[in-house]
């Protein structure tokens, strides 16, 4: 028991008793509002983690949008057969006599 003090020596054991039992609790609740704090921050990590999974999923279906578009933007087909009209007709041997002629007017040699 306390020392007699003006104020009953229950009461200062009670206030004592009190404080000894918030003192030996602190770390406990120190410990507790850190392991709140680390899951709130791991959660919020979890969080930007799909935040960003999620703004990669879109842009690779953007970028996979772009490339098909610019696949079929290309007409292959009707090039091909453009080419190949052009390869089977006399269109090449007639430029290439026209530029023997020019050439054979100017007096260079044709290369």
């Amino acid at each position: 028991m306390a020392d007699n003090t003006p104020v009953n020596g229950m009461i200062t054991d009670a206030v004592t008793q009190a404080n000894v039992k918030v003192l030996g609790d602190a770390p406990a609740m120190a410990m507790g509002s850190l392991f709140q704090s680390l899951a709130h921050s791991h959660g919020i990590l979890y969080e930007n983690a799909v935040s960003n999974q999620q703004q990669v999923g879109i842009s690779s279906q953007a970028a996979t949008n772009q490339g098909v578009i610019q696949v079929y933007s290309v007409d292959t087909m009707a090039g091909a057969v453009a080419t190949q009209k052009i390869a089977t007709s006399d269109v090449p041997d007639n430029m290439l006599s026209l530029l023997s002629a020019l050439k054979a007017t100017t007096g260079t040699a044709v290369s």
